[in-house]
């Protein structure tokens, strides 16, 4: 029996350096097994930002071994699926060429918070909250989606 490839979903914002890799985090924990997940920038910071990282781990997820990307390692592997993660002030949001199916989910960029440490801190903590509830359902629902596709399959398969 041939084994099909995980698709692709691949996680973009500008930086690469916070919103896309917990969003990369988060979605790999809940649907690594069943999605080759990858995330990348227009303009790689070159690192992941170590409150990014601490906020992962304390929910129980590593990014601190992820690096910075930039989209164009990408553009010549078969990627099923785009999320852009940017906000809506961002105006040099990626795109990525090709069809594919596309999603834009803005959340804003923690890197850009500023205040206090603790209110810096309190950003993150409100970012990486709403990315993985988005991600979680998200990963949550291409699993569900996945089984019953295969139920569908094996049921179509007793029939012959």
């Amino acid at each position: 029996m041939e084994t099909k490839a995980k698709p692709t979903v691949l996680i973009l914002c500008t930086g690469n350096s916070c919103r896309s890799h917990m969003a990369e985090g988060v979605l790999r924990e809940v649907a690594g097994d069943l999605l080759d997940v990858q995330s990348a920038g227009s303009d790689p910071a070159g690192f992941v930002h170590p409150l990014a990282i601490r906020a992962l781990a304390e929910i129980g997820i590593d990014i601190s071994a992820h690096a910075s990307k930039h989209l164009n390692e990408f553009l010549n592997r078969e990627v099923e699926t785009v999320i852009t993660v940017c906000d809506d002030a961002d105006r040099a949001c990626p795109v990525f060429p090709g069809q594919v199916n596309r999603h834009h989910w803005p959340f804003p960029d923690p890197a850009k918070a500023t205040g206090s440490k603790a209110e810096i801190w309190k950003t993150f903590e409100q970012v990486r909250d709403d990315i993985r509830r988005k991600f979680t359902d998200y990963g949550q629902a291409r699993k569900e989606a996945g089984q019953a596709l295969g139920k569908i399959i094996d049921e179509g398969d007793d029939r012959h």
